[in-house]
């Protein structure tokens, strides 16, 4: 099964849909992007260039079978089309934050949360993780005590 995006107007992402490979075929037999687009088109009456196809299997830039990673991650209504970058990206978590187009994830400004430490690893007590702090361009540290 092959999934395509349907875009709007603004690259958003309305929907995906999922089109059987035989109806992608090439005179050659093989799966052709344009041909489940032009199938969708007909079945759908949205413009096929606004159908992009995305994959199942790919998230951050990474294929998750070991294969090759199509468009940045598999797109989802929320969405955002990227065709200048050939990516599909969520939506932007915070006001700060940047957008790598290598791995079409979003990025603080600082990098990422820091390591928690062994000692904060170990404790049977607590839990503790990292939130954002947009206010003050930090990572908060938070502890929770284990129920």
């Amino acid at each position: 099964m092959a999934h395509f995006a349907k875009i709007s107007d603004t690259s958003q992402v309305l929907t995906v849909h999922v089109v059987n490979n035989s109806d992608m075929l090439n005179a050659e037999g093989v799966e052709d992007e344009s041909i489940g687009q032009a199938y969708l088109e007909k079945h759908s009456n949205w413009p096929a260039q606004m159908w992009i196809q995305t994959s199942y299997n790919t998230q951050e830039g990474i294929h998750k079978l070991g294969g090759t990673p199509l468009r940045g991650n598999y797109a989802g209504p929320g969405c955002t089309w990227d065709a200048v970058n050939n990516i599909f990206y969520h939506p932007k978590p915070y006001a700060s934050w940047v957008l790598n187009t290598t791995t079409a994830t979003w990025h603080s400004p600082i990098g990422d949360a820091p390591e928690l430490t062994a000692e904060q690893e170990a404790d049977t007590e607590n839990t503790y993780g990292y939130d954002w702090n947009e206010d003050d361009q930090s990572w908060d540290l938070v502890t929770t005590p284990v129920a």
